[in-house]
């Protein structure tokens, strides 16, 4: 398949785009109202504020009507769980298990810095969600407080092959998650049981999609994963080769951008013979770090041609890309994904990876217009101006950043 999507052929997919929870949100709720078997949810923040508790309330609807409701939420993303959901979860039967807990060093072990990032939920076994939407109201930040604008971002619904793959995925996390609970509890025969049921799924007829009216079918679609074992590297290739054979145009979106070396080539080397290449970054103050390691690599992208927005309207929370959306070969992805080392070389994640014209297109259409009403193009004047302070704070984050990946042994 060209340029870097893991499905063949016209396999039956139907996507839907969704922009923010306010789009997000109500699908995921509708699945899940509509869910006989089982639920599986995978997500790096479960907020419970505002519209969140709407998805944690369809989560007990779908529990106490008897489905097998399973959640997995990241121990760094995702606090300790509210003493009065903790109670409706465990009336109702909703199955919560924390990926990676952080114990009393925290962070200061290395090896936890590998997250679980990635946003899935499968229903029934028929319908997948993956992006980078959390479960967290698209006006509301746990840091920052109320937002006046919503933040950007997107997640797609899916039916088709790659639910299968999805889940796989998900439930092959899960057996792991439970099995080493079992273990540390000194349930060997649990940690047995829950090994055989690993290889258990539901079954599954890629003929029922049960597509939504507003879902369309695509050409091919496919989903990519990123971990620390079989698949460490997939997201990026498919990146770089689907920036390699660019021909007309790249837009890529993304909350944190610190591209390694060869991705950076990449994107230079289009530039340069001819493609357009259009970058949608970080344009309010989040985190230090990302938000300053990510500008010192600004210069050289310009200086090849590359035009580089960044997104003030709020925060961007996006991992997408489109590259030749009107041509015979599109290409676009959605997911969970950033384009730094976090991302690319200790967290899971997820992305769905789609070839089609027509979904393409609406991607594109969504970003253009983020670029021209929610942000500023970077001069590349100003940019060789900035002041001093500013530069310092971007070598601290880059050295911070730099540093981080030498303890954990990695290179970037």
């Amino acid at each position: 398949m060209a340029r870097g999507a893991s499905a063949g052929g016209r396999d039956g997919h139907q996507i839907r785009l969704l922009e923010g929870s306010r789009e997000f949100f109500p699908a995921l709720i509708t699945a899940m109202d509509q869910a006989h078997a089982e639920i599986r949810l995978e997500t790096y923040i479960f907020d419970f504020a505002g519209d969140g508790a709407q998805v944690a309330e369809a989560l007990v609807r779908a529990a106490t009507r008897g489905v097998i409701t399973r959640v997995v939420v990241d121990g760094v993303g995702t606090g300790p769980l509210p003493a009065v959901w903790q109670g409706r979860f465990a009336a109702a039967g909703v199955q919560w298990r924390i990926y990676s807990p952080l114990g009393r060093l925290g962070l200061l072990i290395p090896s936890r810095w590998r997250r679980l990032h990635r946003k899935l939920c499968v229903v029934d076994g028929r319908v997948a969600f993956c992006g980078g939407i959390n479960i967290l109201d698209d006006f509301h930040d746990p840091q920052h407080g109320p937002l006046g604008h919503p933040r950007l971002d997107f997640a797609v619904r899916a039916s088709g092959a790659l639910v299968a793959q999805a889940h796989a995925a998900t439930g092959q996390l899960w057996w792991r998650i439970q099995a080493v609970r079992n273990v540390r509890q000194r349930q060997f025969p649990q940690a047995l049981s829950t090994l055989r049921e690993a290889g258990l799924n539901l079954p599954w007829n890629p003929d029922d999609t049960h597509g939504d009216s507003d879902d369309r079918r695509v050409d091919h679609a496919g989903l990519l994963l990123r971990d620390n074992l079989l698949n460490r590297s997939k997201i990026e290739r498919a990146y770089r080769r689907a920036i390699a054979g660019a021909r007309d145009e790249i837009i890529i979106a993304n909350a944190y951008f610190l591209p390694g070396r060869k991705l950076r080539k990449a994107l230079i080397h289009a530039a340069q013979r001819g493609v357009t290449v259009r970058l949608l970054l970080q344009g309010k103050y989040e985190y230090f770090m990302q938000f300053h390691a990510a500008r010192p690599v600004y210069g050289a992208l310009m200086a090849a041609g590359v035009e580089i927005h960044e997104y003030t309207a709020s925060f961007l929370h996006a991992k997408v890309a489109v590259i030749d959306a009107g041509s015979e070969h599109p290409w676009a992805t959605v997911g969970s994904s950033n384009l730094d080392p976090l991302s690319l070389l200790l967290a899971r994640e997820a992305n769905v990876v789609v070839e089609d014209a027509h979904f393409a297109s609406v991607l594109r259409g969504r970003l253009l217009h983020a670029m021209e009403h929610g942000s500023r193009a970077v001069d590349a004047a100003d940019y060789a101006n900035r002041p001093l302070h500013q530069r310092v704070k971007e070598r601290i984050a880059l050295g911070l950043m730099r540093f981080a990946l030498f303890l954990t042994g990695k290179r970037y």
